[in-house]
């Protein structure tokens, strides 16, 4: 049974519902979300249950099918390693740009995301975790100040399944502290060179991160190494060459 909670738009305590699913895996890859089922899960209207698959959708947490409905998403290797080079990319890009243009207004606010990732540290607590992640690595691409830069990331990001890896922790909770650990280390490190202008290391750090999450994919999902690897050899040349 999904759970309603108050004091929220019904479509966004809908979002959050089948958000903290998918992340727990009770809806897997390639399951349809059906409206009629959800809304008499939660004794609501198909109104707002459709307004909150919008959401999900926005988020890259499910797709729209036409003339079929809405699905968690399917990805092939390939479609998950070409999300990767280009968030490869795109991080890189963001964080060099970041670096120049940040206010330290928008160094507070990014220090304060990352206040409250850390402290999301049980299972249950998964899918705020991923919220919280996304939020930092979008206010790093808003503080470069480039509008197209952003929808491009927005994409991207929708097509990396970084939430898969949340909902990897499920099956392997040992993995879990050592895992938000780094992701806090290396939150930080990009956060510190943005605070002091450094576009290069930011850059670095950026990277870095990026394919620590690379690794995650090789052995939560499965991802082949030599189709990881391949990526990296192809893009992270062309990311120095950028500078």
């Amino acid at each position: 049974m999904l759970d309603t909670v108050q004091h929220k738009p019904l479509k966004e305590e809908i979002f959050e519902a089948l958000h903290k699913q998918i992340i727990a895996g009770k809806y897997l890859p390639g399951e349809w979300l059906r409206q009629e089922e959800i809304a008499n899960q939660m004794g609501v209207s198909m109104t707002p249950v459709r307004e909150g698959l919008d959401l999900l959708v926005a988020a890259g947490l499910a797709e729209r099918v036409h003339y079929r409905g809405v699905r968690v998403p399917e990805m092939s290797p390939n479609d998950i390693v070409e999300a990767y080079g280009l968030r490869l990319m795109l991080e890189a890009i963001a964080a060099r740009e970041a670096a120049v243009h940040i206010t330290p207004e928008q160094v507070s606010a990014l220090s304060g995301t990352q206040d409250e990732l850390k402290n999301q540290v049980t299972l249950n607590e998964m899918a705020r975790a991923w919220q919280l992640s996304r939020e930092f690595h979008l206010g790093i691409v808003a503080a470069t100040g480039n509008n197209l830069l952003a929808k491009l990331y927005v994409i991207v990001a929708n097509a990396f399944p970084d939430w898969m890896l949340y909902e990897a922790m499920f099956h392997h909770p040992e993995r879990l502290s050592g895992s938000l650990a780094d992701d806090e280390s290396e939150h930080r490190a990009i956060l510190d060179a943005l605070a002091k202008g450094k576009p290069d290391a930011a850059a670095q750090k950026a990277v870095d991160h990026i394919v620590h999450l690379g690794k995650l994919l090789e052995e939560l999902l499965d991802i082949p190494s030599e189709l990881l690897r391949e990526k990296e050899r192809q893009v992270l040349p062309l990311i120095k060459q950028s500078k």
